[in-house]
């Protein structure tokens, strides 16, 4: 009996360093191990409080070992943030959403929700993706709520699946190019002066890797080819938007859908350009803002971030409701001038 509760924790402990390793390889040279970050916690935090119900029966040396594999799973492979608030002055409340508008319109008050979420957040920037089915009233259709509500803004500009909204004036809007193997793929940059600073404002939303996940999990092996060509791609696009960012004078804040967690390859790129995530900057907790959708409303993902340049300050990040979107938006409290 005790070889077989001795073995479930040797086998949890190697589960869990290799859970760490996917974290930190380079997906160029296994992309298999990649696949890891996509997975459910549940589906891996089971196994090891499993193997400390096991470690009960066994030596103390045994129990310490459970323990940790429990620690180490709750913190570092769940994304565990323990935020540290700035100080400044100059606030600005930052919003980015991807709201899914075709889904949005396909059910009944679905833009309402929508419009709901961004009312009780009061951002004073908000970048949206996947806003294409959006009304300004101006295509001969109703206005819908929620543009109903971004158009309280002082400022809108929207270009294909995006919105950027300010209180500030917006100025010099442009769409950068993020293509994917020669078809188009874009990215918006805005221009917002807020309290005397000008703020470059990024919005982007790169390649989803539902396409390669779902290959790897319905044709196991065979999907493998799949699966890297869409981590390629998607490492191709975030190589191209650090280009972008690093030719950028002035501060940066970034908000969108990475389609990444922050320790994947793709996050990481974008902070070896002198980003740093807002909700591990100054949120508490796991802040995931996707997978609610298919796990009966439970969250387990961070794949929606907010990246700022040192200079501008966080005072706090969190993600906003699950109701209105397969995605829960991520909201910051920004200080443009940083102490």
């Amino acid at each position: 009996m005790k070889f077989f509760l001795k073995a479930t924790v040797v086998l949890v402990a190697v589960a869990v360093a290799v859970l760490c390793a996917g974290q930190v390889v380079e997906p160029r040279q296994l992309p298999g191990l990649v696949l890891i970050n996509y997975v459910p916690f549940p589906a891996y935090l089971l196994p090891v409080l499993v193997a400390v119900l096991a470690s009960c029966w066994l030596g103390w040396a045994w129990r310490v070992v459970a323990l940790s594999c429990l620690a180490v799973t709750l913190t570092v492979v769940m994304g565990w943030a323990w935020g540290h608030a700035d100080e400044g002055h100059g606030r600005v409340r930052f919003m980015t959403y991807n709201v899914k508008a075709y889904m949005a319109s396909q059910r009944p008050g679905g833009f309402a929700e929508l419009a709901q979420e961004v009312t009780e957040q009061q951002p004073d920037i908000i970048v949206m993706q996947d806003a294409l089915r959006l009304s300004n009233g101006e295509d001969g259709r109703e206005m819908d709520a929620l543009s109903q509500v971004i158009r309280q803004h002082r400022e809108v500009y929207q270009f294909g699946q995006y919105v950027v909204a300010s209180r500030w004036p917006l100025q010099r809007c442009q769409v950068g190019g993020i293509p994917i193997a020669g078809r188009s793929h874009g990215f918006v940059t805005c221009q917002v002066q807020a309290h005397g600073v000008t703020l470059n404002v990024v919005t982007v939303h790169f390649l989803s890797p539902r396409d390669g996940l779902n290959a790897a999990r319905k044709e196991g092996f065979d999907g493998m080819a799949d699966w890297q060509q869409n981590m390629l791609a998607r490492l191709q696009q975030t190589g191209l938007l650090a280009e972008h960012l690093r030719l950028m004078s002035g501060p940066i804040v970034l908000g969108g859908d990475l389609n990444a967690p922050e320790a994947s390859a793709v996050v990481q790129t974008l902070l070896n350009t002198g980003l740093r995530d807002a909700f591990s900057s100054a949120g508490s907790g796991y802040g995931y803002t996707h997978g609610h959708h298919l796990l009966r409303g439970l969250s387990f993902l961070r794949i929606d971030h907010i990246l700022v340049s040192k200079d501008i300050g966080v005072s706090d990040a969190f993600a906003g409701g699950r109701e209105a979107s397969q995605h829960r938006p991520v909201i910051a409290d920004l200080w443009v001038h940083r102490q």
